[in-house]
């Protein structure tokens, strides 16, 4: 029994259908299709150093690890990785491996602090501190049942607000990447940094396989998007949230509820089964529309830090 660490093979569609057959057996609350693994791996801006590795064990892949830089971070020198290995086969040696080539990549192209994301299990916590990490803050993962009828009902936008979808926005997208630069700032996270780079953003968000841009959902005041539920869809049946938001000067007028919650409808309509999302822990206000919503927290995870050198 042998466990080795390798890059993945981009040009492989094994490579590509093994590294999501693992994410989705360690990780099942986030979509993950081959083609989204192969557009991080070729998207992600040459400055972040970004790997994808496998670990395999007697020529099956068994753990993934995703690594590199945050390139556009407000301090220098972060960095991230996350591992993660098929339940069936942890304690083979893998994530371990996995573990230690990731930092001594990182720690070669300039890493000083690396976060990672630990599924909330006695297991992988005690993994996590017995290579020097520290505990810091937490997040949940939600799901919501669409073929049930927990789902409020749709309602109608107040005066002066027009629900659309991002497709509307296909010609000129650049309204859209301006709300995404805002609201992003206001995501909690462990790091600071600035959404800038519009070409970027239009290869590495607008053109992500997994975008749904019919179900993903703006409302529009003022002659421009004010609040919006960017949806992903797998196409099997599974649908995810990957930003709800709303501009500063709108909040507090339920925009982002009457968004999410005409998402999930259109969602339903289009023949979608469940639904995920995540939130961290301290954001009571997005918690609270999705509990309002029917979602039920599924898992947690925690993030982990350890400053290197």
């Amino acid at each position: 029994m042998t466990v080795i660490v390798r890059d993945l093979n981009p040009g492989n569609r094994a490579d590509l259908e093994g590294f999501a057959r693992v994410r989705h057996a360690a990780l099942p609350y986030i979509l993950l299709t081959p083609e989204a693994i192969l557009h991080l791996l070729t998207r992600t801006p040459a400055e972040a150093r970004f790997r994808s590795l496998v670990a395999e064990e007697d020529g099956e892949i068994t753990g993934t690890a995703q690594v590199g830089l945050v390139h556009d971070s407000q301090e220098p020198g972060v960095a991230f990785l996350n591992v993660y290995v098929r339940p069936d086969r942890v304690r083979h040696g893998a994530g371990g491996l996995l573990v230690r080539t990731a930092e001594e990549y990182l720690a070669a192209v300039g890493a000083k602090k690396l976060f990672s994301w630990v599924l909330d299990e006695p297991g992988n916590l005690a993994f996590a501190e017995r290579h020097g990490y520290e505990r810091r803050r937490c997040a949940h993962f939600l799901r919501l049942d669409l073929t049930g009828g927990t789902l409020p009902p749709p309602w109608s936008p107040p005066p002066g607000v027009e629900l659309r979808t991002a497709a509307d926005f296909a010609d000129d997208p650049r309204p859209l990447f301006e709300l995404d630069a805002e609201t992003v700032e206001d995501e909690p996270s462990d790091v600071g940094y600035e959404l800038a780079d519009y070409e970027a953003w239009l290869a590495e968000s607008w053109r992500h396989p997994l975008l749904n841009r019919e179900l993903t959902t703006v409302a529009v005041a003022d002659g421009r998007p004010v609040a919006f539920s960017v949806a992903y869809t797998d196409g099997a049946g599974r649908y995810s949230t990957a930003m709800t938001g709303t501009a500063r000067a709108y909040r507090g007028r339920g925009l982002a509820k009457l968004a999410k919650t005409a998402s999930l409808h259109r969602a339903r309509a289009a023949g979608c089964t469940e639904a995920f999302t995540g939130n961290d822990t301290g954001n009571g206000p997005m918690l609270a529309i999705n509990k309002g919503l029917g979602y039920e927290v599924c898992a947690t995870e925690v993030r982990y830090v350890r400053e290197l050198g």
